[in-house]
């Protein structure tokens, strides 16, 4: 017996970064699992992605872009600044806001985001795209307080040094600068895809319905 089954689950950017592997996992917990890849950025998209899919028992909303490492806030480029939010907040808001009615109507649901430990630590380099993700987090936070009265659980996790092809590929994680940069993990290594999307079965399942807008770290002790 599979901790999601029965649930109807609809993951958001499902071919990137933790959808492919959200996808297999909680298929494999008993979650029938609808796996969309559409343009999010649009701003009736969102909306219209909810009314198709129907029932909705656990959205996770996984929103994540390249990060543009290195650029200094001072010389951050505007349409660089614009995109983090277009692709990781906006989006957000507009598929909670579809969702909610009905999850509010059965007084049951779950809402979770994949966000990122750099929206609760800072990280020099990376401006605009922890400026997003500190605003996903806020997000979670002040809504998930909203929901909680209606059985509605919304729970983020602040997740790096998660295998990555983006954020961590081969190219980086076998450099000195990647060696020195994983000396802040007392874990001291990178977290396998699917032990993150592990920690996103407790999360989209019964067990974990005393979770309220919670920014959770998983970072191999990064952020704490």
């Amino acid at each position: 017996m599979g901790r999601l089954d029965g649930k109807r689950v609809l993951v958001t950017q499902a071919d990137d970064y933790m959808g492919p592997i959200t996808l297999e996992v909680f298929a494999e917990e008993g979650a029938e699992v609808i796996a969309d890849s559409s343009d999010l950025t649009d701003p009736s998209r969102a909306a219209a992605l909810i009314e198709e899919t129907g029932h909705i028992d656990v959205l996770v909303a996984n929103l994540a872009a390249p990060a543009n490492l290195g650029i200094a806030a001072a010389e951050m480029p505007d349409d660089i600044w614009q995109t983090m939010f277009d692709v990781m907040v906006h989006p957000l808001h507009r598929l909670t806001k579809a969702v909610l009615p009905q999850m509010v109507e059965r007084q049951k649901g779950k809402i979770l985001v994949y966000g990122s430990a750099t929206g609760v630590k800072g990280m020099a380099g990376i401006t605009a795209y922890s400026a997003a993700r500190h605003a996903q987090v806020g997000y979670v936070r002040s809504t998930g307080a909203e929901i909680a009265g209606h059985n509605i659980q919304m729970n983020l996790i602040a997740q790096n040094f998660v295998e990555n092809p983006v954020y961590f590929p081969p190219q980086f994680t076998e450099t000195p600068e990647f060696k020195e940069l994983l000396k802040g993990v007392p874990a001291g290594r990178l977290a396998t895809a699917r032990e993150d999307a592990l920690f996103g079965v407790f999360l989209a399942s019964d067990e974990s319905d005393f979770f309220v807008g919670q920014a959770i770290p998983f970072s191999g002790g990064w952020a704490q």
